[in-house]
C-alpha cells in the first residue's frame, strides 16, 4: 500500500516513485517496497512532506533532485535513475550526504543510436512531409521536391561516447565519412577528430549531438556552430535540449541558414516552443530515443536490480561516479 507505515509491521523499505513507470516495473516494485507515488499527493511539495521516511527514489534524472530535494528526504540512501542522463541530479550534494546514485547505461545505447540515424534520414529525405503528401492527396497533383542523400555523406558526431560510437558504426554502414569532436581524446578511434565543434560543423553535412546534459555542455551548439554548419547542413539532437541554443536554432531554421534539423529533445519539454511547429524544415520527436518495449524493460530491470543490490548490501551494478 502506498505510504504504509512501518508501524503496521511492514518492514519493506519505502520507495518514492517520481514518474509514471510501466506496469512491468510497478508490479515487482510494489511487491518489494512500500511505494509512495505522485498520486499520493496533490503536488511535489506535498509529496515530499509525506516522504521523510523514504529510503530510495526511482525516477528519470531529468525530473531533478537538487540539494533541497535531498534535504527534504532525511532517510534517503539511493537515487535509482531510470535512464542514463543524470544532469538533473546534484551529484555533489548526493556525495556530501552519502546518497548513492545509479543509472541505466548501455541498455539504451542501440535504440538511441537507431533513432539518431532515423531522424537524419527523416529530415534529409523529408519522410514526414512525404507521408503528408500522400495522405493529403497532393501526390496526384505532382511529386515532392527532391531531398538530400544520406548515404555517403560527411557525418559529424559531437560526443564520441557509447551512443556517439554506436551512431558512427551505423553511419559507416551507410558509407558515411565520420568525424567527431570529443572533450577527451579518443586515441583508438579511426574517425577524423576535430579540435572544435565549429570546425566539425563546417566539415559536416549532418551534425549529430550526443553529449550529456549539464552546465558544462549548455548551449554548446550555438549561433556560431550553426553558422558553420551552413545552409546545406543538418542538425540532429538526441542528447538534451539544453545542449542547443534554441533561440539561435529557431532563427537559423526560419532563415534557412541551415538546411534543417531533427530533434528528439527540447528545452521545457513537453511544452516546447510553439515556433517549431510552424517550421517545415524540422522533424520533431517526443524524447523517445529509448522508447521501445525491449529497452524500457531492460532499463526498468537494471534500475530495480540496482535497488535490490543496495538493500541487500551488495555492490551496485551501475553506480554513477
Amino acid at each position: 500500500m502506498a505510504g504504509q507505515s512501518e508501524a503496521t509491521g511492514d518492514a519493506r523499505p519505502e520507495l518514492l516513485v517520481l514518474s509514471s513507470l510501466p506496469d512491468w516495473d510497478m508490479e515487482p516494485l510494489a511487491g518489494q517496497y512500500r511505494l509512495l507515488t505522485s498520486r499520493d499527493a496533490p503536488d511535489r511539495a506535498a509529496l515530499l512532506a509525506k516522504a521523510r521516511t523514504v529510503r530510495a527514489v526511482a525516477a528519470p534524472g531529468h525530473l531533478g533532485a537538487d540539494a533541497a530535494f535531498m534535504d527534504a528526504l532525511p532517510a534517503l540512501e539511493i537515487i535509482a535513475n531510470y535512464g542514463v542522463g543524470v544532469d538533473g541530479i546534484d551529484l555533489d550534494a548526493a556525495r556530501q550526504r552519502g546518497i548513492r546514485v545509479t543509472n541505466t547505461p548501455d541498455v539504451l545505447t542501440g535504440d538511441v543510436a537507431d533513432i539518431a540515424i532515423a531522424l537524419a534520414l527523416s529530415v534529409m529525405r523529408e519522410i514526414p512531409r512525404g507521408d503528408a503528401h500522400v495522405r493529403g492527396g497532393a501526390w496526384a497533383a505532382g511529386n515532392m521536391p527532391l531531398g538530400r542523400r544520406f548515404h555517403g555523406c560527411k557525418l559529424g558526431v559531437v560526443g564520441l561516447g557509447r551512443i556517439g560510437a554506436a551512431i558512427a558504426r551505423r553511419a559507416a554502414a551507410f558509407d558515411c565519412t565520420i568525424g567527431y569532436f570529443n572533450r577527451t581524446p579518443q586515441p583508438g578511434s579511426t574517425y577524423k577528430a576535430f579540435e572544435t565543434i565549429g570546425d566539425l560543423a563546417q566539415w559536416s553535412d549532418v551534425l549529430i549531438v550526443t553529449v550529456a546534459g549539464g552546465a558544462g555542455t549548455r548551449a554548446i551548439i550555438d549561433a556560431t556552430v550553426l553558422q558553420a554548419l551552413g545552409p546545406q547542413g543538418y542538425l540532429v539532437n538526441v542528447s538534451r535540449g539544453t545542449t542547443v541554443d534554441e533561440p539561435a536554432l529557431l532563427d537559423a531554421l526560419a532563415a534557412q541558414s541551415i538546411a534543417g534539423a531533427a530533434l528528439d529533445v527540447f528545452l521545457n519539454e513537453p511544452n516546447i516552443d510553439e515556433r517549431f511547429k510552424a517550421l517545415p524544415n524540422v522533424v520533431l520527436f517526443p524524447h523517445g530515443g529509448s522508447a521501445t518495449v525491449e529497452t524500457r524493460r531492460a532499463m526498468g530491470q537494471l534500475m530495480r536490480d540496482n535497488l535490490t543490490a543496495h538493500f541487500a548490501g551488495k555492490p551496485l551494478l551501475t553506480p554513477v561516479a
